[in-house]
């Protein structure tokens, strides 16, 4: 059994996909993040960051005792090699996954984390920072869209790669045109048809039914309003 730690973010959904892909038994530990329970003592045992997800497998492929990891990216490396999914064998394989893996988890990922930032979040909208983000979000959407052109999925077959950028590619919420990505559209709708898919996102009410924005000061300053005195 894996215990996920989890919220309905996008870094959330990345884990939660790939256990319904591989029907991994897990059970949803909820860190309700607008509430501050990611400061908890127990949780920052798991994960010193502060963030979601992070995982604790109680059945390790080493015998060994209970393994946590946090961070999206190595969680889902893990899985991976525990499962022996969605990550190749072979050395040139596994290279084509890792690279747009770290690519997701370095500009994919903060970038439209700010864009979501300065369009919906900040309590002052800030043109020059709104379209820095924009803009670059819209950088990042050719190269996938490039990228596909020629193939189904970003590193050949459906990958960690795949599951780790699509929940972050939500072009309305991001100031996108993606008519204008012809390939990165087909992308989409191929994943997000996968019942696994499907299944994951079908969790959201259940875990967070108030999804979809912040909607109290509270909640803004818990979020963004941390700084190193934050660290306990």
């Amino acid at each position: 059994m894996i215990d996920l730690y989890y919220w309905t973010t996008p870094n959330g959904h990345k884990v939660t996909i790939f256990l319904e892909e591989t029907g991994l038994a897990y059970a949803i530990k909820p860190i309700n993040i607008g509430k501050g329970e990611q400061f908890a003592p127990d949780f920052l045992a798991i994960s010193p960051n502060n963030r979601i997800p992070a995982i604790v497998d109680h059945a390790p492929p080493d015998g060994g005792g209970p393994l946590s990891l946090f961070e999206s990216g190595a969680i889902l490396l893990y899985l991976a090699g525990k499962t022996g999914r969605f990550y190749p064998a072979d050395l040139r394989g596994r290279c084509e996954v890792a690279q747009w893996l770290f690519w997701q988890m370095g500009a994919l990922g903060p970038m439209a984390g700010q864009n979501h930032h300065f369009a919906h979040y900040a309590p002052e909208k800030i043109p020059y920072a709104i379209e820095r983000y924009v803009k670059e979000t819209g950088r990042l959407y050719r190269v996938m869209d490039k990228r596909l052109a020629d193939r189904e999925f970003l590193a050949g077959d459906y990958s960690i790669a795949d599951i780790a950028s699509y929940p972050w590619v939500l072009p309305e919420r991001q100031g996108q045109d993606i008519d204008a990505f012809p390939n990165l559209k087909r992308w989409l709708a191929t994943i997000s048809a996968r019942p696994a898919v499907e299944r994951a996102y079908a969790l959201i009410p259940s875990v967070n039914p108030n999804a979809g924005g912040i909607r109290t000061e509270a909640e803004r300053k818990v979020l963004f309003g941390q700084d190193a005195n934050t660290v306990k």
